[in-house]
């Protein structure tokens, strides 16, 4: 069999291919179409893939079954259908009403798209690329609207005013080497603009690690060549196994030196608007490295009112924010991104007026001056507990283990709350992460 015929097999057997698809293509495979097969031809066909595919003859029968019911439908009915599909809608005119008059708090997709509406209507391009960046790998983008009668496409960013600077956003190929390397060279050429590359999960940023090495570490040490590139690599233990887990902050801490670059770990939709502007506002150009969430992304918890936006500004480092006795405390948690949402929950459930939550929003640079005067009103001898969901190994813990100790001195004891040194970065049964998460959080409280 060639590999255009197998190819077809393939096709075949997953149901992707039948009715008319399969007629334009069977004659360049020099096959015949597949109603005119008899049943031992149609098998020979699926058989090179039973051992990857190993679904019954009544499931390939019902996939079969839903591709052609698709097929028979009237526009008319394909569009109700379409209806039912939809996830997500957008906020009604009383849901923005409320928004507006701060009534109604912003979640992150909300807070991110003003970060690039106030920019271009100030005059600064933004470029975003990535591996489903129009829409967002998570859904909750929706940079590019479509329209399923026309086919139309239409960016609302890139029409809000006659005089605004140039918005786009492109879905890019799963070449993350090939593509961080053109936006790192854009970022270059336009200094007056954001440029952004957005891994598809942060996982995938080693398949562009030469290029992270050579060039976004090391370009202003090596040739003075700036750049304030920002990278999006969604991060985060849920339960999504090794490969769609992390990504590899420890890499990039162990990259930093000399203040070539940023590393932060947000929490809140109104930091990641805020770190989003200052990328580019501000008159230095230093590449951005962010962890950015997933499941964050839609957590009721991870939301922003309004004047946090329109006042407010970045935080490096957010103290607690529970109202706490400093007099009470025994322990302060020090943590980064999701698990803050984890702790304050289990701290909050079981009444803990003895441990207070700080989170380190910037990683990288660390400012000592700001972290010893948040933690100059807990007593001498206060346990400060570095609280990752990284393995011990990875994650910030070692970077934390190296710096720590210069920035609050001796009056505190430090220690570390991880999952256990491992060769993977996560595990892959949801079960066995749930118990993971479980014995983190329990930890920590202690």
């Amino acid at each position: 069999m060639n590999k255009t015929n197998i190819r077809l097999s393939l096709l075949l057997a997953l149901g992707l291919l039948c009715g008319n698809a399969l007629a334009q293509a069977a004659p360049a495979a020099n096959l015949p179409e597949w109603d005119k097969l008899t049943p031992q031809q149609r098998e020979t066909l699926i058989s090179p893939m039973r051992d990857r595919w190993n679904s019954s003859p009544e499931e390939r029968a019902r996939m079969f079954e839903h591709a052609n019911r698709w097929k028979s439908m009237t526009p008319e009915q394909r569009q109700q259908a379409r209806k039912g599909m939809r996830r997500f809608e957008h906020m009604g005119p009383e849901q923005r009403r409320e928004a507006r008059e701060g009534k109604k708090p912003l979640d992150w997709g909300t807070a991110e798209t003003l970060a690039y509406a106030t920019l271009v209507t100030e005059g600064w391009h933004v470029r975003l690329s990535g591996q489903d960046s129009r829409r967002g790998t998570f859904v909750h983008r929706h940079a590019v609207l479509h329209d399923q009668k026309t086919g139309r496409v239409y960016t609302p960013l890139a029409f809000l005013d006659k005089n605004q600077a140039r918005f786009e956003v492109w879905d890019s190929p799963l070449s993350e080497a090939a593509v961080l390397g053109f936006e790192y060279g854009v970022s270059l050429d336009t200094p007056d603009g954001l440029t952004i590359w957005e891994a598809q999960f942060g996982d995938f940023a080693n398949g562009a690690q030469v290029l992270i090495d050579q060039f976004l570490s090391s370009s202003e040490d090596k040739w003075y060549r700036l750049s304030g590139i920002a990278l999006l690599l969604p991060h985060g233990f849920e339960g999504q196994g090794p490969e769609h887990s992390s990504a590899r902050l420890e890499r990039w801490l162990t990259l930093c030196a000399e203040d070539n670059m940023q590393v932060c770990n947000l929490t809140t939709p109104a930091q990641f608007f805020h770190l989003l502007r200052r990328q580019v506002v501000r008159p230095f150009r230093k590449p951005l490295i962010i962890m950015s969430p997933k499941s964050l992304l839609r957590s009721p918890l991870a939301v922003s009112p309004l004047h946090e936006l329109a006042e407010g500004s970045f935080q490096r480092i957010i103290p607690d924010t529970a109202g706490l006795d400093p007099k009470k405390v025994r322990r302060v948690l020090l943590c980064s991104g999701k698990v803050y949402y984890d702790l304050a929950r289990a701290r909050d459930e079981r009444k803990r007026d003895d441990v207070a939550i700080m989170r380190a929003e910037q990683l990288y640079p660390l400012r000592k001056g700001e972290l010893e005067s948040m933690l100059a009103q807990y007593k001498d001898g206060t346990e400060v507990v570095w609280v990752q969901e990284e393995p011990w190994n990875m994650g910030a813990w070692y970077y934390m283990q190296a710096r720590l100790p210069e920035l609050i001195g001796k009056r505190f004891r430090l220690s570390c709350v991880s999952r256990a040194e491992s060769a993977s970065p996560a595990t892959g049964s949801l079960s066995a992460h749930k118990i993971e998460q479980e014995r983190v959080v329990d930890q920590a409280l202690g």
